[in-house]
């Protein structure tokens, strides 16, 4: 790790002083009432921009290179091939199959990973050779269908030369910016230490050491006073205790939680895990230092630093991607399709109650930050209840006839394909909560041991809870209990199809349901 990146305890004029205990204090919209002192404040400000993983920046540059290959075959058929022979679409088909084989073959030599992508000139002449098999096995498959003749020469050598120079100059750019991001924060992975002591020291000198380090160190957290635990290990702050890091995690976009403990800390391991596991992180345990051996499948490694992995990110890097695009996708296609329903309710809202058509509500969102959710109002204007302290029931008179109708049917429900669109909210997810919601005065985090872990993914504008009937009102802790069941269920087996499932399963399960005021 370079220095720029390091947050030292020295680091624009930061303190080596711990948390304050007159910053720790409850929170009105609901969090956590353990808060972070000044220091961890400070720090989680600095780290309150998003980052792009080396998992990212791969997948662009697999994903750019194809598209590059292609584009210099499509160039020399454009200028060369099609002024003279016209227009023949087998050459597209041709060019970009050999772009996809060629990817495969960079794939098998390692050629993307963070490594090779930093050495150019070590990387290049295997790039060399794997286009010239590429184009090897082209010719003989040309060759034994007998359909040489049907191809140019100079399209086909043209394209050779012209893949070589932008193999030449794509890696040099991308070695050369992976160096600026790797120095300016941008492609990292943010990591904090859980435990301290001499075991933290060694855990980050072996990870500073390592020549292509993606790691920032963004502090140490421990329960250990410090007398076992020092205020400053390896030049990084403590920055509070356990309890505050699952705040801290929440202001910060941190991005990895490493457990510096022992293996046979069997029992101190699994009370930290259970604080942790609600966060939307990956958690992994060191295991540079242990002489237990476990399967090869079971470890990632920082450099040559062994972890063992405990908990992965539900919805990380790619899979992310994919469900931002779905989430898009079906938005924009959801609010053509309703459009006039949308239209037809909000004349009928307006035209039976006073007041504004659109409700908003806070909500606990993504890493429980809150966020406001739009719905059509369905109560009278002056008994709305912003907060949701006090859940509708049946026959609630606060209800309008309109809104009744609209909540019965989810109408109401359809302005949130405008927070999907935002990217607040996902289409298919956990529902996200008002901020005050209770269930016999007691907030649901109170009732349900685990309850925020709910947020490690966007809430969705429909769930698996819902269209399996935990829906509506919450008068008992046996419904919270089962709702957060099933999102998490949803949360450990996420897929697309999985998504597909939901988002059309919602209108035949909830269309005219019975739990719904």
């Amino acid at each position: 790790m370079t220095a720029e990146r390091s947050i030292k305890a020295n680091e624009s004029g930061i303190q080596k002083t711990g948390p304050s205990n007159a910053d720790r204090s409850g929170d009105a919209a609901g969090q956590p009432a353990e808060k972070v002192g000044k220091l961890a404040l400070q720090i989680a400000r600095q780290l309150g921009d998003d980052s792009y993983s080396p998992a990212m920046i791969t997948g662009f540059t697999r994903l750019f290179e194809v598209i590059g290959l292609s584009v210099c075959g499509i160039s020399v058929f454009l200028f060369y091939v099609l002024p003279k022979s016209g227009f023949e679409i087998y050459y597209l088909f041709t060019t970009a199959a050999g772009a996809l084989f060629a990817f495969l073959l960079f794939q098998l030599c390692d050629a993307y990973e963070v490594q090779a992508l930093r050495s150019v000139f070590k990387t290049l002449p295997k790039l060399v050779i794997c286009w010239a098999i590429t184009f090897a096995m082209m010719t003989a498959v040309a060759f034994f269908l007998k359909i040489g003749a049907e191809y140019s020469r100079v399209w086909f050598g043209s394209w050779f030369l012209t893949g070589i120079l932008f193999l030449a100059a794509y890696r040099y750019f991308i070695a050369f910016a992976i160096r600026r991001w790797a120095r300016d924060g941008t492609m990292e992975r943010r990591a904090v230490i859980v435990g301290g002591g001499p075991a933290a020291e060694q855990l980050i000198r072996a990870i500073e050491q390592q020549p292509d380090n993606d790691v920032r160190i963004c502090g140490i957290f421990d329960d250990r006073s410090e007398r076992r635990s020092p205020a400053v290990v390896a030049g990084y702050p403590k920055l509070g205790n356990v309890s505050e890091l699952v705040e801290f995690a929440r202001l910060a976009r941190i991005d990895m939680l490493i457990l510096s403990l022992p293996l046979t800390a069997e029992k101190r391991v699994m009370e930290l895990l259970k604080k942790l596991w609600v966060l939307p992180v990956d958690i992994r345990l060191a295991a540079h230092s242990s002489e237990l051996r476990f399967r090869p499948r079971a470890y990632s490694s920082i450099g040559s630093v062994r972890m063992l992995d405990i908990f992965d990110r539900p919805i990380n890097d790619w899979d992310s991607v994919a469900k931002r695009l779905f989430d898009i996708l079906f938005s924009l296609l959801g609010i053509i399709a309703f459009s006039p329903v949308m239209l037809i309710t909000a004349i009928a809202v307006k035209a039976t109650s006073k007041g504004p058509v659109i409700f908003t509500q806070q909500r606990h969102g993504f890493n429980n930050e809150v966020i406001n959710v739009y719905k059509f109002r369905s109560m009278y204007a002056d008994k709305s209840d912003p907060t949701a302290r006090n859940a509708v029931t049946k026959n609630d008179p606060r209800v309008t006839p309109v809104g009744r109708f609209i909540r019965r049917t989810s109408i109401d429900e359809l302005p949130q394909f405008f927070n999907a669109l935002r990217g607040d909210l996902s289409l298919v997810g956990p529902r996200p909560h008002a901020v005050h919601a209770q269930s016999h005065d007691r907030m649901f985090a109170e009732v349900v041991d685990g309850y925020f872990a709910r947020h490690r993914v966007k809430p969705g504008v429909t769930g698996w809870a819902q269209i399996n009937g935990w829906r509506g009102e919450i008068d008992d802790d046996e419904k919270i209990r089962q709702r957060t069941a099933y999102d998490l269920f949803y949360i450990e087996n996420w897929s697309l199809l999985f998504d597909l499932k939901i988002l059309l399963l919602t209108p035949i399960r909830l269309f005219g349901s019975e739990t719904a005021y």
